[in-house]
């Protein structure tokens, strides 16, 4: 059986749970698929409670403005389908809370205190980071209530988290976003970082390895948990 904390085919109603609502109805189909990729106008319009035809004529608008593509899929019988998906520059309609700043900051930290204090920085945050998660997950024994738990709290901080069990019983845990895309990129020691809080907080006997990394230009960052007492 498959569990999640988020259904992958999200309603109108579920895009506006995250912290950056879409508004206009290009965004909401941007939206769309940023957490799905590869979905025909009509999959798109039944999502968001629109028409296939409306759907098909704002990801034509979108394609225009260089934001999605689409590809033909051929299913052996009949017409192809239409299968759109965001391009590279359709990232920079997501939010990376104060990226010019925050790189800005980097820059001089590092130019002007050294890469050891850069380091200091970020092994701070991640105690700060690690501390709150494991706060959040210290009463649930079970490592799938741990990974809903931590899934749910980087959804709040805008990663567009979502798991689920794969048929071999690893956990998959997707983020669909990154709202410190900026800063990673120009400092790589935020996403070790990240990856050393997973491991501590879903437990010893936990094997976590990343598997999909936007800043390695990636659709999205995904995570395949393990337990070593998984027979």
């Amino acid at each position: 059986m498959t569990l999640k904390t988020h259904s992958t085919d999200m309603s109108s109603s579920d895009l506006e749970n995250y912290a950056w609502s879409p508004r206009s109805p290009g965004e909401r189909v941007l939206m769309a698929l940023k957490m799905r990729s590869g979905l025909s106008s009509s999959a798109i319009g039944e999502q968001l409670g629109i028409t296939g035809e409306a759907a098909r004529q704002q990801l034509l608008r979108l394609a225009q403005e260089g934001l999605v593509a689409s590809e033909n899929i051929s299913s052996g019988v009949g017409r192809p389908t239409q299968s759109w998906s965001l391009t590279p520059a359709a990232q920079s309609r997501f939010p990376d809370t104060h990226a010019a700043l925050t790189v800005q900051l980097l820059d001089l930290i590092g130019s002007t205190l050294g890469e050891t204090a850069l380091d200091t920085i970020i092994t701070a945050r991640e105690t700060l980071t690690r501390e709150a998660y494991e706060g959040a997950v210290s009463d649930k024994p079970d490592l799938k209530d741990r990974v809903a738990a931590l899934v749910d709290l980087r959804s709040r901080e805008g990663y567009m988290a979502d798991w689920n069990e794969q048929p071999d019983g690893s956990l998959l845990l997707v983020e669909n976003h990154c709202p410190i895309c900026a800063a990673a990129t120009a400092c790589q020691g935020f996403c070790r970082a990240e990856l050393d809080v997973f491991r501590a907080v879903l437990g010893p006997d936990v094997n976590v390895e990343r598997e999909e990394h936007i800043v390695s230009g990636g659709r999205r960052c995904s995570y395949r948990i393990t337990s070593e007492s998984t027979p």
